[in-house]
């Protein structure tokens, strides 16, 4: 299925076609005469809500972790103010963006990636989420669970002071979360390697997706000349490290935040079997 015939499964023919259709005389990408796209940016972030709606409903046992993630997700895209203009332009609803540096499009981006790069690895591995017991948060690693938590957070303010463009503070401290979390706490070292691929891979289709399906987008709409210039087939390599650490990051520090850990459901059906063996027992 090409990405065409995705956007026509998504939203219609008709909106399809409107988001499709490029448009001259966009205030803010009209100076080269280029072809300009409404309607992408809104695309783009509502493919990635119907990919959450799609996983909500197929993993129950997860949407807690699922809404949770992507509440605090959310809150993320109030920060592009911060993006715009130094690392993209895009055009949004009601040219928001332009505007007022906000836009509506964030929001939704960021509400679905959060919730998708924490099921990803336990998609693939077959593992659900539960708390960890009180009695096994009492080692030596776990002294530093705080400043796991914190370190990203902390780190990313003197990071976005430095002379470089804000997405490398971005990039390096979702880099530095990550290795705090299993730096405190050495077993979620498997979900955060396997879900930052994961997301990685999912993040570098939908960007894929993008080149192919609206070549002229990502050299419009991105400042390339601000950042290092590699375009990896035709994908910024900026986006390309952030996919993977966005990954890394949120696979990992919902479960580190929440004293949760990874169980699969092979040992959570034994366990569940043990103790209607011991009742039946009991009750004999």
């Amino acid at each position: 299925m090409t990405w065409k015939e995705i956007y026509h499964a998504i939203f219609g023919p008709k909106v399809a076609l409107a988001i499709l259709k490029p448009r001259r005389g966009n205030r803010e990408h009209s100076q080269d005469g280029g072809v300009t796209y409404h309607y992408v940016w809104l695309a783009w972030s509502g493919a990635f809500l119907v990919l959450w709606v799609v996983l909500y409903v197929a993993y129950p046992l997860l949407r807690t972790a699922m809404r949770q993630t992507s509440a605090i997700t959310a809150l993320f895209g109030l920060t592009e103010p911060i993006f715009i203009p130094n690392y993209w332009n895009p055009p949004s609803l009601f040219d928001l963006a332009q505007r007022t540096g906000f836009d509506l499009e964030s929001i939704v981006f960021s509400f679905a990636i959060g919730g998708i790069g924490i099921v990803l690895y336990h998609a693939e591995s077959a593992t659900h989420i539960e708390r960890v017991p009180a009695n096994r948060r009492v080692g030596a690693l776990h002294r530093f669970h705080t400043i796991g938590l914190l370190g990203a957070p902390i780190a990313f303010v003197p990071l976005a002071l430095l002379p470089w463009n804000v997405i490398y503070a971005v990039i390096t401290s979702l880099l530095l979360g990550s290795m705090l979390s299993v730096i405190c706490r050495p077993a979620l070292a498997r979900a955060t390697i396997i879900g930052g691929g994961l997301f990685f891979v999912l993040y570098a289709a939908f960007m894929l997706g993008l080149t192919w399906f609206t070549p002229s987008f990502i050299p419009q709409v991105w400042n390339l000349r601000a950042l290092s210039g590699v375009l990896v087939v035709g994908i910024p390599l900026e986006e390309l490290l952030f996919g993977a650490v966005f990954g890394m990051y949120w696979s990992s520090v919902y479960e580190h935040f929440t004293w949760s850990e990874s169980v699969s459901h092979a040992h959570r059906h034994a366990r569940g079997s043990r103790r209607d063996h011991d009742s039946a027992g009991a009750d004999k």
